[in-house]
């Protein structure tokens, strides 16, 4: 017991390292992402958000586990809290998608951002790190909340790829056109992201 006790411990230390890192990156992303007219950083940006959330849920949920609250309290908390992350998720792609469409359209072209390409590259160091953590102590601590939230970073980190490379090469080649790529890119992570969050909630 003293064993899972340490575990969870740490699992609570990485969320609370997550929370400061997403907090991190949603602000800078989103302001970015305005500032460059970027649907890529705002997608990415708005993912970051609803991940943050996730991230505070599973520290409620495992404060409550040490504490010793019950485990139907914790559970209602838990669900409501995959519900509104999952539906916030749904809640991003229309909102990001017509309005890149809009901007296709209108003519408006995003413009290179270096503070999105240090925030991309953090991303891409950073949440490996956050991913591998949350998944062992998941496992080894047999807390689904942890294993879930460690799917989010590991899609997180396969999202920050994307935008990486898309800011790249717009800022390198100055093709901003590739926004959109990214944009479009990056929502089907979000798509796939929520499908599963909503069927994992329903089957638990």
């Amino acid at each position: 017991m003293l064993t899972d006790v340490k575990l969870l411990r740490r699992g609570l230390f990485v969320e609370y390292l997550s929370l400061a890192w997403m907090t991190i990156e949603c602000v800078v992303a989103i302001y970015s992402g305005v500032a460059a007219w970027s649907f890529a950083l705002l997608a990415f940006g708005g993912d970051s958000f609803v991940e943050l959330l996730s991230s505070f849920a599973v520290v409620q949920h495992l404060r409550n586990i040490l504490k010793g609250t019950g485990s139907s309290i914790s559970h209602v908390d838990s669900k409501r809290a995959e519900w509104a992350t999952a539906l916030l998720l749904l809640s991003l792609i229309p909102v990001i998608g017509l309005g890149a469409v809009y901007s296709f359209f209108t003519g408006i072209r995003s413009e290179s951002s270096l503070l999105g390409i240090t925030v991309a590259i953090a991303a891409v160091v950073i949440m490996p790190v956050l991913w591998f953590e949350k998944k062992r102590i998941g496992a080894a601590s047999d807390c689904l909340p942890l294993t879930i939230d460690a799917v989010e970073s590991a899609t997180c980190f396969w999202m920050s790829l994307v935008l990486l490379a898309s800011l790249a090469i717009n800022y390198i080649w100055k093709l901003p056109w590739i926004d959109y790529v990214a944009t479009f890119a990056i929502l089907s992570f979000i798509v796939k992201e929520a499908v599963k969050s909503i069927n994992e909630i329903r089957e638990s």
